[in-house]
């Protein structure tokens, strides 16, 4: 009989010894994983490129490539690699970046011996060597967006009830979707983003609910990525951000721009290039910015030649259809535009989009 084949885990930090330390306790697991380690983002891409890995463990502070920049490179290029942050960070505001970006799981770094055990249960769980725990519901109540990211992540049907203090919330989940939220007389989106700004609360999980009408048709990613945003930009209003978050937001708000693009519900990023000499490139939310300016401006060039030679005429626009994300390809005036949407838009729903995103360069 052949024996189960060991998983895989890479372990990243910029700390050596933690490396060692994080390498001793994970090697206690009974599925008796084999780890390899690395210092730098750049080589943790490599080496997941090299070869099949289980499982990412990642810092998210560390020099050059942070753990942010990473996941955002991993999840496209490793959609079904397991990725876990381990971290000395507990700002709601960074889980909610990493859960948004498709991880699955944010842990603190262990202070305590049981803190320890509970990581190495977590792990376990999502290396899936414990089926019988029915997931890891429960050990991950530290934060309300761990408990709504499992929920997804499991395909549960439940009701999730929050209370803090004399407030009560409910978010109602159907087969891993969140379909309704509500509190004090507010349902919906408006609700959902109402409840992540509870620092504090007790959570309980009830029953599902399959009578419950659905309001919300917005992914968990996207409805975590919008609330982030919204959070960037009351702390903007309030005076709460540094001279250079200040700018960011100003830019955020500019609508012919990249990151006014990116302010529109359904855009995961958006870059615009100059056909001119010495192209500009403006972009949000992508981390190689320059590449994906060359390979647009490429392609664009490749296909209104192949129009040119067809006597087709000028190119309007390309549409590619992905597993993760769509993207499209079109001009205007002197730039050319790379627009990543979510994957559910329809052809149609996608060209309709479009004309409203991009109508700031038509007048």
């Amino acid at each position: 009989m052949a024996m189960p084949e060991r998983p895989k885990i890479l372990l990243l930090d910029d700390d050596e010894v933690l490396l060692e330390i994080y390498k001793e306790l994970l090697s206690r697991l009974s599925s008796q994983p084999d780890i390899r380690t690395t210092t730098s983002g750049a080589r943790a891409i490599a080496l997941l490129e090299s070869e099949p890995y289980s499982m990412l463990i990642s810092d998210l502070r560390m020099p050059h490539m942070d753990g942010l920049e990473v996941l955002a490179v991993v999840r496209r290029k490793f959609p079904g690699l397991r990725t876990v942050v381990l971290t000395a960070l507990t700002d709601e505001h960074f889980r909610m970046r990493a859960y948004s970006m498709g991880l699955d799981l944010y842990l603190e770094k262990p202070s305590t011996p049981q803190g320890t055990q509970l990581v190495l249960d977590c792990i376990e769980s999502l290396l899936g060597q414990t089926p019988q725990q029915g997931g890891f519901r429960g050990m991950q109540s530290k934060g309300l967006v761990d408990i709504i990211q499992l929920e997804c992540l499991c395909q549960s049907s439940s009701v999730l009830k929050i209370t803090n203090g004399s407030l009560v919330a409910r978010i109602w989940f159907n087969e891993g979707h969140i379909i309704d939220a509500e509190t004090q007389d507010i349902v919906g989106e408006d609700a959902f983003r109402k409840i992540l700004t509870w620092k504090t609360g007790n959570f309980e999980l009830l029953p599902a609910d399959p009578g419950r009408k659905q309001t919300i048709n917005n992914s968990y990613q996207g409805l975590l990525l919008e609330t982030a945003q919204a959070i960037d930009e009351s702390q903007a209003d309030s005076g709460q951000s540094s001279p250079s978050d200040a700018g960011e937001v100003a830019a955020k708000v500019s609508p012919r721009s990249a990151a006014g693009i990116g302010q529109n519900k359904g855009v995961e990023f958006a870059l615009t290039v100059s056909t001119q000499p010495n192209a500009a490139i403006d972009a949000w939310a992508l981390e190689n910015p320059k590449a994906i300016a060359e390979w647009t401006c490429k392609t664009m060039e490749e296909f209104n030649s192949i129009g040119g030679r067809l006597k087709a005429g000028s190119l309007k626009h390309l549409i590619g259809l992905g597993l993760h994300f769509n993207v499209v390809l079109t001009d205007r005036g002197e730039s050319h535009f790379c627009i990543g949407l979510e994957r559910s838009l329809t052809h149609q729903e996608i060209q309709q989009k479009l004309i409203t995103l991009l109508q700031p360069w038509e007048s």
